[in-house]
């Protein structure tokens, strides 16, 4: 398929990324293993950054499916994006006798005592989504920097050589997922020189938030020619917008491969493109992770759930039920 072919592209590049940007690996000394093993069940807590998207509610609930479907027990805390209730959060999931740790980070940096306690105690932490720059024995997430790149190429595309206008609608300010995307959509855009980006507010990927983020960049920006939000539920609500002032004239953008702006790409011409981010396969995975970190299995620092483009040549092949398109799965 059409998208598969993306994944091995940017296979180098996530290698180059390594220790500087958000998908870089966790940790410096190849794979790791757990030296505090368990046989039995494994229990796993899991703290997760914030519930409010859709991409993260799906992520949650593929974890807790997967652990409880092999037979482990799942403890789960929402942080509900403040870092200070995150460190709390792991020192109470540490108490519950947790055998190994999952963790979104709020704030990469900012949960360096969640890392600690779960040190002291003899816990291994993988890290889901964003990694850490040490202290974690594998992340299990995907390239964001060549997600916004690979939409990034296909705005170009469609703009074509007119160029034009594109709005940046951002995710979460200082968060490594929006720097990441944000630096892949401008490396793809930069050189052309009829292309101009205007960064817009940070809407922390919430619909809602885009949604009045939008009507305000739309009345101070009349002519612009696209939109590049940082995930789809912001892009979605941005099209919203642009739906109500009969403003069809202008491209969307988004990331992450919501079932929502799939089922848009396939069936009309504003939504071009978005990139596929599937938090079902990434959860899961990031559980069949960490019970082989808790059992003492060797595992890799970084495990790759997988990415593509999404656009009109492929977008019906990908339509289902599910919340998000699924995304291929790299080679073993």
């Amino acid at each position: 398929m059409r998208f598969a072919k993306v994944v091995t592209g940017f296979a180098i590049s996530a290698a180059l990324a390594i220790g500087t940007t958000a998908c870089s690996m966790p940790g410096e000394n190849g794979s790791a293993t757990n030296s505090a093993t368990t046989d039995g069940t494994v229990v796993i807590g899991f703290s997760q950054a914030t519930q409010q998207s859709p991409f993260y509610v799906a992520l949650s609930d593929a974890a807790r499916q997967t652990a409880e479907g092999d037979g482990n027990e799942f403890y789960f805390a929402d942080a509900n994006g403040d870092v200070t209730k995150q460190n709390n959060d792991v020192q109470d999931l540490i108490t519950r006798g947790i055998n190994v740790l999952v963790i979104n980070p709020v704030d990469p940096k900012g949960i360096a005592p969640s890392l600690a306690a779960a040190d002291a105690a003899g816990i291994k932490v993988v890290t889901v989504d964003r990694p850490v720059e040490s202290g974690a024995a594998a992340f299990v997430g995907r390239d964001n920097k060549a997600m916004g790149q690979i939409v990034g190429e296909a705005a170009v595309s469609a703009l074509g050589p007119a160029g034009g206008k594109i709005i940046e609608i951002q995710g979460d300010a200082g968060g490594a997922v929006a720097r990441d995307r944000h630096e892949g959509f401008a490396a793809a855009v930069s050189a052309q020189p009829n292309i101009t980006v205007i960064p817009g507010p940070y809407s922390d990927y919430i619909r809602a938030n885009a949604v009045t983020a939008m009507q305000d960049l739309l009345q101070a920006h009349p002519d612009l020619k696209a939109v590049y939000a940082q995930n789809d539920d912001m892009a979605l609500g941005a099209l919203q917008v642009l739906a109500e002032n009969n403003r069809a004239d202008v491209k969307v953008f988004g990331v992450d491969g919501l079932m929502e702006a799939v089922r848009a790409i396939a069936d009309g011409d504003e939504y071009v493109a978005t990139a596929l981010n599937d938090p079902n396969a990434e959860g899961a995975l990031a559980v069949q992770t960490a019970v082989k970190v808790a059992r003492g299995e060797t595992v890799d620092e970084f495990i790759d759930a997988g990415t593509g483009l999404v656009d009109k040549s492929n977008a019906a092949s990908l339509l289902g039920d599910t919340t998000f398109a699924k995304a291929p799965q790299p080679p073993a």
